[in-house]
């Protein structure tokens, strides 16, 4: 039965675990070099060494990103670290630039997967790529799903096509504002999201250029934030068009946002090559993609061009979710479940845990202990929580890398 891989974004470990057992085949991590990620927290030589032979016990795939703009003095020691990932045994990197291709190739034998920063978007581009030792191509974010589908079958090599996450309003993410601004390259691993902040149209000349799309206000508004992706209505697409691989955004995002994508998308591939999607399962798989942080939905280019009602008109920056992120479970012992907090958790808090399979278990709180056993009301967060089973036996659904989410209007009183 053939089904296309999900990809999932891995700023860390403990992201590449949550993806994994929330159903990723695959994913994709950053070293301490050469990505386009610098503020993520990247993977040590050592910790990308755990992570590929942990995902590869659990039939998972890594690729790792070299997908910055390099300039020469970016190739010193380059040929070791691509040496040194394939002895680790990375299934591929993911590239942009065609030296850094060459480079890689005379250092190494990895499998080299082309960047969607290298903005191919035709067939022709597709075919030279190939002819360059390509083994995939992740297609720029501004063709359709069938786009992508007739470049795949007339190239000849597989397509990757990003289904679900935040989307850059720049061209294949080719924006230099954060280094006017901040003096940031975005292209070198330094954006710092200019796009996101609100902005005000001020001279009346700029307001006459504004057009239709962007009225003038009072307000300022971010008029150059595109709303996030979301491909969930396009899953029969990618199946007809048979695209290899499906991408989710977001090496910067929390694993709450790693094991909601990754739980949504896995069920309803699952579903679709099993013949059982159906529209409640679209609802409900948009429910729990909105339960998460997001900044309003789109579907961007995949169905038809994106347009001016992509774009994120908002006073404020503020992402929206019906829940924000409480924290991992780390740990289950017969009587209680050992959690490391996001956020601060009060007794009296109702949670909601959120196994692999099944829906989220609603979980009242109603006892707290410390890993000494010791009672507590309250505990803050980036602290390790014991929360008693006591008369729940659905905890038993939870296991370690599972997630819990909390209300993000919480009705008790604010942690102390």
């Amino acid at each position: 039965m053939w089904k296309p891989e999900l990809l999932a974004p891995a700023k860390n470990l403990e992201r590449l675990y949550v993806a994994i057992a929330y159903g990723a085949d695959a994913v994709y991590v950053g070293g301490q070099r050469y990505g386009l990620r610098a503020r993520a927290d990247n993977l040590t030589d050592d910790e990308l060494m755990m992570g590929v032979r942990y995902a590869h016990s659990q039939g998972a795939k890594v690729y790792v990103t070299l997908n910055a703009f390099f300039h020469d003095d970016d190739f010193a020691d380059f040929d070791d670290y691509c040496q040194f990932l394939e002895h680790l045994g990375v299934d591929a990197v993911i590239v942009s630039d065609l030296g850094v291709i060459r480079a890689i190739q005379a250092a190494s034998n990895l499998e080299i997967h082309l960047s969607t920063q290298a903005s191919c978007l035709n067939t022709y581009a597709a075919q030279f790529w190939k002819q360059m030792g390509v083994h995939r191509i992740v297609v720029g974010r501004e063709l359709s799903v069938e786009a992508g589908g007739s470049i795949q079958r007339q190239a000849g090599i597989d397509v990757e096509m990003f289904v679900h996450g935040a989307m850059c309003m720049a061209y294949s993410g080719h924006c230099t504002i954060s280094n006017f601004i901040k003096g940031r390259d975005s292209n070198r691993g330094g954006c710092v999201q200019s796009c996101r902040l609100p902005y005000q149209v001020s001279t009346e000349a700029a307001m006459s250029t504004a057009a239709a799309d962007f009225p003038p206000r009072a307000m300022p508004t971010t008029l150059l934030s595109s709303k996030d992706l979301w491909g969930i209505g396009t899953i029969s697409a990618f199946f007809d068009q048979r695209i290899c691989a499906l991408k989710i955004e977001g090496r910067m995002k929390s694993s709450f946002y790693v094991a909601t994508t990754c739980k949504v998308y896995r069920q309803l591939i699952d579903a679709q090559a099993e013949g059982r999607l159906t529209p409640a399962l679209y609802e409900q798989a948009a429910a729990e993609l909105k339960a998460a942080p997001y900044r309003d939905y789109a579907t961007g280019s995949l169905q038809a061009p994106a347009d001016g009602a992509t774009v994120y008109h908002q006073a404020t920056p503020i992402n929206v979710g019906d829940y924000e992120y409480l924290g991992l479970v780390i740990d289950t012992q017969s009587d209680v479940i050992v959690m490391r907090l996001a956020t601060g958790l009060n007794v009296g808090d109702t949670i909601e845990l959120i196994p692999v399979q099944g829906p989220p278990i609603t979980w009242p709180v109603s006892a707290l202990q410390t890993l000494r056993g010791e009672a507590v009301d309250f505990m803050r967060q980036d602290n390790v929580v014991a929360i008693p089973k006591t008369h729940f036996p659905e905890a038993a659904a939870i296991a370690p890398y599972n997630v819990a989410r909390i209300a993000a209007s919480r009705s008790s009183a604010l942690v102390r």
